[in-house]
């Protein structure tokens, strides 16, 4: 596999190049700069029709932060941003990762060189507790190192197109503030909200099943290799274009809701507003996301954000990513795309 990977990155370059980059690795920085950032490039080239970015000339080169991000990709997620980082000379991240996405040895090696860090899933409670507390004082130290860090707004991908941001990932976030107050201890975190956007989600068709059945109230059981194709899925498939922006909280947000008169439960989900404000204000909508909107309800409201020819692809992609006989599945796939727009607009309500 990782032999694929340097064929991939490298496809004009001889065995013995190949094994010259990789012997002048000496770091995990000089890996994920020598070799991943080109594999990265060489995604976007093969898989997308441009990469843009915003918001980063607004952070400190020197500055660690704790980027709490939307999440549409396994994989691509935490690595775009990453060569977003490289690009403008910010530090990089560590970042957290289900241990369900690591199972095959290449992928648990894979993320050891990129600094991942395992989110222990189906733990019992006592486990869970213990896991959390390890692991915000693992952040919490890594960032006492200047290491920035990545963490998903909440546990697993967003499927129906809502990046809301769990109260709970909070929680276990503050774990480590001693004898801070909560938010004394997130304002020195230096949290930067992330918005990253997809024109097409090349996992789209993946999501359908488990929209469905949330939708008839049936339990979903992944298949097998399921994640695994997603992150195949997600790399290779075909993405348009692509978008990150990031912007950090303003620090006296956090003054101002440890002076209201509330629990500590209350004042950690008035921050998770605030975070979903900032990626609903920053995340880029695309074509597809206007259509899919004007699709789903009927309407031509934002007709002049896209063309006939960006709506005849959007509706060819939907006829063939999903059976068009069933108003659930192209309800699930049109609600995936139009919820951001839904969203945009309710924080300019």
């Amino acid at each position: 596999m990782f032999k694929v990977l340097l064929q991939f990155t490298f496809p004009d370059k001889s065995v013995r190049e190949i094994k010259e980059i990789i012997e002048g690795c000496h770091s995990i920085r000089d890996f994920q700069t020598k070799v991943i950032y080109h594999s990265v490039q060489n995604l976007l080239a093969k898989s997308s029709e441009g990469f843009s970015t915003s918001g980063f000339d607004a952070l400190e080169k020197q500055q660690p932060y704790l980027f709490i991000s939307n999440h549409r990709d396994i994989v691509l997620d935490t690595s775009l941003l990453n060569v977003a980082l490289l690009d403008h000379g910010l530090i990089s991240t560590a970042s957290a990762i289900g241990d369900n996405l690591v199972q095959k040895d290449f992928l648990m090696a894979l993320s050891k060189l990129n600094r991942n860090f395992l989110v222990l899933r189906g733990q019992s409670p006592r486990q869970m507790l213990q896991s959390s507390k390890t692991l915000s004082e693992y952040m919490k130290y890594l960032l006492s190192q200047n290491r920035s860090v990545w963490v998903a707004q909440r546990e697993g991908r967003t499927k129906d197109g809502h990046d809301f941001t769990q109260q709970g990932v909070l929680k276990m976030i503050t774990m480590a503030k001693g004898s801070l107050t909560l938010m004394e201890y997130m304002k020195q975190l230096h949290i930067a909200p992330v918005a990253i956007s997809y024109e097409y989600d090349p996992t789209d068709i993946l999501k359908i099943p488990e929209l469905v059945a949330k939708e008839e109230n049936l339990p979903y059981v992944k298949t097998p290799n399921e994640d695994f194709n997603s992150i195949l899925k997600g790399a290779l498939g075909n993405k348009k274009h692509i978008h990150i922006s990031c912007s950090e909280l303003d620090p006296e947000l956090f003054d101002r809701i440890d002076q209201e008169e509330q629990s500590d439960n209350d004042k950690l989900q008035r921050v998770a507003v605030e975070i979903d404000k900032a990626i609903y204000k920053n995340y880029k909508l695309w074509p597809s996301n206007y259509i899919a909107y004007d699709l789903y309800y009927k309407t031509d409201r934002f007709s002049d954000k896209y063309d006939v020819k960006e709506k005849r692809q959007f509706e060819r992609r939907l006829e063939r990513r999903v059976d068009t006989a069933i108003a659930l599945e192209v309800e699930s796939f049109l609600r995936m795309y139009a919820t951001p727009v839904s969203n945009r607009l309710e924080t300019q309500s």
